[in-house]
């Protein structure tokens, strides 16, 4: 029963970190990188279609991505998404493609940057710390019902409280790295 318990903790602990690393990859750095036009959708023949399936996105220069669709007819739409959807960026639009000219970030703004990062590896751990008691729950209820010993209990708050502290050094590290990326100029 506790060992059960255990092992379905482990994937939502995983998927805490995946969805910490995905919020990570929007942050912009200072430097072009296509995953900060991941979350933005365009109205394409009346359905919203995320802009990787409509276009083509390279990054020609450090400062720079340009959005080349596979169908001119959707030029439009896309500026449109990419003008509504709050990255802070004009889209330039030349008839064939779009350019996203990313401005120098100030080091006031690159702080900001890094104070979101710390917040969002706070919310990160929050939800770590959520599951680990639901599960610290689910053995205490086990151990009331006669399904585990107090040795069982034991045993699962030591397991329970390695596996927050690991994630959590894995947060911790993930913090670390995008700050350091951020604060490069």
């Amino acid at each position: 029963m506790i060992d059960t318990i255990l092992k379905e903790i482990k994937p939502k602990m995983k998927a805490a970190i995946e969805n910490f690393k995905l919020e990570l990859s929007r942050i912009r750095t200072g430097r072009a990188n296509p995953s900060i036009l991941d979350g933005v959708t365009a109205i394409y023949y009346g359905a919203k279609t995320s802009i990787k399936e409509l276009a083509s996105i390279t990054v020609p220069e450090p400062n720079q991505i340009v959005v080349k669709p596979w169908d001119r007819s959707s030029l439009n739409d896309i500026e449109t998404a990419i003008r509504n959807s709050n990255l802070g960026i004009s889209p330039i639009n030349d008839g064939q493609q779009i350019r996203l000219i990313l401005p120098p970030m100030t080091e006031e703004r690159r702080r900001e940057i890094a104070t979101t990062v710390k917040k969002l590896g706070e919310e990160t751990k929050v939800s770590l710390r959520n599951v680990r008691r639901e599960a610290w729950d689910k053995v205490q209820a086990a151990e009331k019902a006669g399904q585990a010993t107090e040795d069982d209990r034991r045993w699962a708050e030591e397991e329970l409280n390695k596996q927050v502290t690991e994630f959590n050094s894995e947060v911790d590290l993930l913090i670390a790295e995008k700050e350091q990326d951020v604060m490069k100029i």
